[in-house]
């Protein structure tokens, strides 16, 4: 194992610092802006500008790094995220907030494409299934990890900022001291996404749905759990919670599914993820609520990657990239619009409107599956691996894919008469 990640150590250890950096400035700006006295609706806009400015990174990161190379463009990306941390405690003013926001997640998913690419390029092909499992793990924990970083000192001050600002430089430093040949960075890859909902809908609407859920969780649990009087350390711990909720639990669900009906399993989990949000609201005590939140982790944190596994059910090798990048573009357009409606509700209804929000997000979503399995035959055939992962550049997607995997589709017979045939191969003969 040490051997097979020997080649991609230093990638791993900027991964670690960067995201870090990023697990923290994510819940200390919804803190810092609640202690200024933002409204929820003006927090929530403040959140959503940085998943504007990540889904709208993907179509220009890969431009960026073949015009300057994988480093520069990396150092390039770090110095503006760094600076904007600092930033924000020098002007703090929400619309200065949404602009950097913005900037800031344009910056981070080229640093997150450049990683991506990277691991891809190091590790060897029958490897990166295992390279893969190991990034998400350093992933999750580093964010969750972050969140115990808040304990240094009040969303107040300017320490924590300059930690973010330290964490985000010092990410700079194994990257660009390796002596690895840098990897070449492949076209963006030609969106379809009229033709994906045309023969995989439910993987798109649970892709929309889920960022719609997941999406208000980063960008507003944070204030929820201000809002209910906690401190900045219990906030920091209820964020780590959940995380690892989803860091444990996503993976067996999703072992369980590779064996199982996907669909099914990915209904069940969202009706039981939908479940534990309207409990929330009816928990006694922190700790129940902090139980609640690390078991909502676990099932709502395997959504999108379910989605992501039956999708993969139903396509090509060579489509897997295309799809993932229509996947995360829906992913992100949810998660950019989610914050704005939670903290409307918010604003209108008061914290608990955030789990209450939640939960009718994902009961459609499980209305829809529902409804998906009772009146449509999904065209699927055989069964991809499932692999847990967060928000990520399209390039992820190369890692967890094995070429060596059997077409999903070798026999023919078994679609040729299915009336969505025509669908499928139209997605597959696009321009």
């Amino acid at each position: 194992m040490l051997a097979m990640l020997q080649p991609v150590r230093s990638i791993l250890w900027s991964v670690a610092l960067l995201l870090l950096g990023n697990g923290l400035i994510n819940t200390l700006l919804t803190l810092r802006g609640t202690d200024e006295g933002f409204s929820s609706t003006v927090v929530g806009v403040i959140m959503s500008a940085y998943f504007v400015g990540f889904t709208c990174g993907t179509w220009v990161s890969s431009r960026l790094i073949r015009r300057a190379g994988h480093i520069r463009a990396f150092a390039f990306c770090a110095a503006l995220c760094a600076s904007g941390a600092l930033l924000h405690i020098i002007f703090v003013d929400p619309w200065v907030w949404i602009v950097l926001r913005f900037f800031y997640g344009l910056a981070f998913v080229t640093l997150m494409t450049v990683i991506e690419s990277w691991l891809n390029g190091q590790a060897a092909s029958h490897e990166r299934g295992r390279v893969f499992a190991t990034y998400m793990l350093v992933n999750l924990g580093a964010i969750a990890a972050a969140q115990q970083i808040l304990r240094l000192d009040t969303p107040g001050g300017f320490l924590l900022f300059a930690v973010t600002a330290i964490l985000i430089s010092w990410a700079l430093l194994p990257i660009t001291m390796t002596r690895r040949q840098q990897p070449t960075v492949p076209e963006n890859a030609k969106s379809s996404l009229k033709a994906l909902l045309g023969f995989a809908p439910l993987c798109v609407a649970a892709s929309v749905l889920s960022g719609l859920a997941m999406g208000a969780f980063w960008g507003m649990a944070p204030l929820y759990a201000r809002q209910l009087g906690w401190s900045a350390a219990d906030v920091g711990m209820l964020m780590s919670v959940t995380i690892l909720g989803g860091a444990l639990l996503q993976l067996p669900i999703g072992r369980f599914s590779d064996k199982h009906d996907r669909s099914q399993v990915m209904t069940w989990v969202v009706i039981v993820a939908a479940a534990l949000a309207v409990l929330m609201p009816l928990a006694p005590n922190q700790a129940t609520l902090m139980g609640l939140f690390f078991l909502w982790g676990g099932f709502s944190f395997a959504i999108y990657p379910l989605a992501v596994a039956q999708l993969i059910d139903q396509l090509h090798p060579e489509e897997v990239v295309s799809a993932s990048a229509d996947m995360l573009v829906t992913q992100g357009a949810g998660s950019a619009l989610a914050p704005i409606l939670a903290g409307i509700l918010m604003g209108a209804l008061g914290p608990q409107a955030l789990p209450l929000y939640i939960a009718a997000v994902l009961a459609l979503l499980g209305a829809y599956a529902l409804y998906r399995r009772r009146h449509v035959s999904d065209l699927l055939h055989g069964h991809a691996h499932f692999e847990p992962m967060t928000q990520t550049s399209p390039l992820s997607l190369e890692m967890i894919f094995d070429d060596s995997q059997p077409d999903l589709f070798d026999d023919p017979s078994f679609y040729e008469e299915n009336e969505r045939y025509r669908l499928v191969e139209a997605y597959r003969q696009r321009e």
